[in-house]
């Protein structure tokens, strides 16, 4: 009785998968334990300490803000709210009062997304040149970040004091006005003091977004194009600005939603007065709810901004993905 030669090992090459193998299927144990989004079920409940709290305290408020927005819910009364469908809706359509805050809501935005783009961007440039105490400037510069909003509105609304503020009394002193101005107060003059102080405040972060693409630029491209004849402003065109380019789409994307959201330093400056002039959409919806009772109106008008920061979320991740694929 002869014992059989064992089976040849199985051939190893390019056409040929073997148990290891990096394009094999998984085992049938791994592939039975994933669940959605192809994660492990292990990996479900490594997760969960991070989103239990994005559920509850994020998630879980805004499903149902969302849901007042088709409630009678109002402050203070006794019957139960009533689901009146797409009522605040029609109402909203035809509410002047808000769609003027939105108009001012849209001017405050663009304003302070573009005057900070612009301004950080050259203090950007400038630090990123090679000067002395340059690491004092950047830290100075980030100064108005580090700051509160409240904090921020406290200390410009005694800048803008009619009587003893810092900003009309060097005004006197240069000679550029005779009486003092009522900065805050004033209907034409309020909106552009409250767009200069946003400009303020938000413009360390665009600048330190920018400094760190500045600083990825390689520097033989620079040199480079100085050899060839370029000068500063053509350098900038063809080399520096090309590569900001993704970063500038998403700051500004960015800067322009928090800017549309913003709440805090307006109420603290000027509590939209006067007469409106700089009520945002957020204070606007605010004042519904909190000061008039108005829950289900307010949360209608929570709904219609979620809905524009929705559209452009949608445009600013379409232009993503159209630079990726080039």
């Amino acid at each position: 009785m002869t014992v059989a030669d064992p089976a040849p090992p199985p051939a190893s090459g390019p056409g040929t998968r073997t148990p290891g193998h990096r394009g094999s299927p998984p085992p049938r144990s791994v592939r039975e334990r994933r669940t959605a989004f192809g994660l492990d079920r292990d990996a479900w409940f490594l997760l969960l300490p991070a989103l239990l709290p994005i559920l509850i305290l994020s998630v879980g408020p805004l499903l149902y803000g969302l849901s007042l927005a088709f409630t009678d819910a109002q402050a203070g009364r006794t019957d139960p709210t009533q689901w009146i469908g797409f009522d605040n809706f029609a109402d909203l359509r035809h509410d002047t009062l808000f769609w003027d805050s939105f108009r001012i809501g849209l001017v405050w935005a663009v304003s302070v997304t573009a005057i900070q783009f612009v301004l950080a961007l050259g203090l950007a440039l400038l630090l990123n040149q090679n000067l002395r105490f340059r690491w004092l400037a950047r830290t100075l510069a980030l100064v108005p970040w580090a700051m509160p909003e409240v904090v921020i509105g406290i200390m410009w609304r005694l800048v803008y004091h009619q009587d003893a503020g810092i900003l009309n009394a060097t005004l006197r002193d240069l000679h550029l006005i005779t009486e003092n101005v009522n900065w805050l107060s004033s209907l034409s003059l309020a909106l552009p003091a409250v767009i200069a102080v946003g400009v303020w405040a938000g413009m360390p972060q665009t600048t330190v977004v920018l400094l760190a693409g500045l600083q990825n630029v390689p520097h033989e491209l620079h040199e480079a194009a100085a050899l060839d004849g370029a000068g500063l402003w053509r350098r900038f065109r063809a080399v520096t600005w090309p590569a900001l380019k993704p970063i500038v789409l998403s700051i500004t994307a960015l800067n322009f939603i928090w800017n549309f959201n913003s709440f805090g330093l307006v109420y603290v400056l000027t509590q939209g007065g006067p007469g409106g002039e700089t009520r945002l959409p957020m204070l606007f919806a605010y004042e519904e709810a909190f000061r008039y009772g108005q829950f289900g109106y307010a949360a209608a008008m929570g709904m219609v901004m979620i809905a524009v920061i929705a559209v452009l979320l949608t445009i600013f991740l379409r232009n993503r993905l159209k630079e990726a694929d080039q």
